[in-house]
């Protein structure tokens, strides 16, 4: 009998009746797994991290001990001794490996030719990077009113990333400046991904007018090999030494999109788009969504982070909507202020969004590629963003 009750008291089930809070954190699992497979939303990573939320989150299991990283430092002499499986993933995303890697992936996956082609896609990109600063400021100013929030630089530039719709350099920034607070904006900046097709419309009909809308604009000239091979190389250079700290995003970028255009290196590409991403969109979720638990997701901060983390999205997309709109009167009519809104950087989700706004106004518009230099662009502007707040507020 006493066997019997001492199997009973490790188990999970025994474990939940002592402290059911655990409970909220495995529906909310569920719920975001829902999401993902039956709605679609973002499901290559939505359904890791979900499930690393669910893994963390059952009693007993062991898989991920965060006093390991208390601190913002990794606890190396506890690490033998109490480490479980998802604390060694972790470190991909403590190190900053994982969200570097899925950059060299995306590098090898994107056509940088629209960009190259239209110059004037860096300043729509650039603009469109607005919602990071009025994040950061706007998670300051919620502390200040609000000091159960109590967010301070390190964690508003964390939050404020969420603006740039990049969820690789939202982790990065999160794990080196406010590792306490991954879990929520992890899970915040992949679900307002995901609703990138709902948020921006609205947002880019208010702003713009049908005629606006309807533009048609001219075909992009053609771009040289030379000049696919040439600008990855040059851009890695430039922002490197412009802003040192953001040389692993965009140079891992850089040397994606390198191996995709030099011809040369098409076994290396593939993989770079293929199986290496999808290994360490798998790492990356699992890892992430651990830190999900339920100390780290209730409370205050959580709420502000929601908040400010739609507030990026629309101020991003207005930001690059009403530089376009300035563009359209600059060069009389010939640019359709729409691509302004895909300089966020779903890639390339917001392009499409821009395509299918404005074949709704004009069916006979094709806007995707003339969208795809913003949405390039504003990859590049989020990591160098990145790079400014890891400068400006890192170790």
């Amino acid at each position: 009998m006493d066997v019997i009750q001492k199997f009973l008291s490790t188990t999970g089930f025994s474990m939940l009746i002592e402290d059911p809070r655990p409970l909220v954190m495995i529906l909310i699992s569920c719920i975001l797994l829902y999401l993902a497979i039956r709605k679609g939303f973002e499901p290559l990573l939505l359904i890791p991290i979900a499930f690393g939320m669910l893994l963390s989150n059952l009693p007993g299991t062991e898989m991920y001990h965060a006093s390991l990283f208390e601190g913002g430092h990794v606890h190396w002499a506890e690490f033998s001794e109490t480490a479980g499986l998802i604390d060694y993933l972790y470190l991909g995303v403590k190190l900053g490996i994982y969200p570097s890697l899925i950059f060299l992936g995306v590098g090898a996956m994107t056509d940088f030719g629209p960009l190259i082609a239209n110059p004037r896609s860096l300043i729509l990109g650039a603009a469109a990077q607005l919602g990071i600063f009025i994040a950061f400021l706007g998670a300051l100013a919620l502390s200040a009113v609000f000091p159960a929030i109590d967010f301070g630089m390190r964690e508003a530039a964390s939050i404020g990333i969420i603006g740039g719709a990049d969820g690789p350099t939202a982790i990065l920034v999160t794990a080196m400046l406010a590792p306490h607070l991954l879990g929520p904006i992890a899970v915040s900046a992949y679900s307002y991904m995901a609703l990138v097709p709902v948020i921006q419309p609205p947002i880019m009909k208010l702003l713009t007018t049908k005629k606006e809308r309807s533009v048609v604009m001219e075909q992009l000239r053609p771009v040289s090999k030379v000049e696919k091979i040439v600008f990855p190389i040059m851009v890695t250079i430039f922002v490197s030494l412009l802003l040192p700290s953001a040389a692993p995003l965009v140079g891992l970028l850089m040397l994606g999109n390198l191996l995709r255009e030099c011809g040369v290196a098409e076994r290396l590409s593939k993989t770079a788009q293929n199986e290496l991403c999808n290994i360490v969109t798998i790492f990356l979720g699992l890892s992430v969504g651990a830190t999900a638990t339920v100390d780290a997701f209730f409370n205050w901060q959580t709420v502000g982070i929601l908040l400010m983390g739609v507030c990026a999205f629309a101020f991003s997309t207005a930001g690059g909507v009403l530089l376009g709109k300035l563009m359209y009167v600059i060069t009389g009519g010939k640019v359709n202020p729409l691509i302004g809104s895909a300089g966020v950087s779903a890639v390339p989700m917001a392009a499409r969004v821009s395509q299918v706004v404005g074949q709704k106004e004009n069916p006979g518009n094709f806007l995707l590629m003339h969208a795809m230099g913003p949405n390039v662009a504003g990859v590049i502007g989020s990591a160098i963003a990145a790079g400014v707040f890891l400068s400006l507020f890192g170790s």
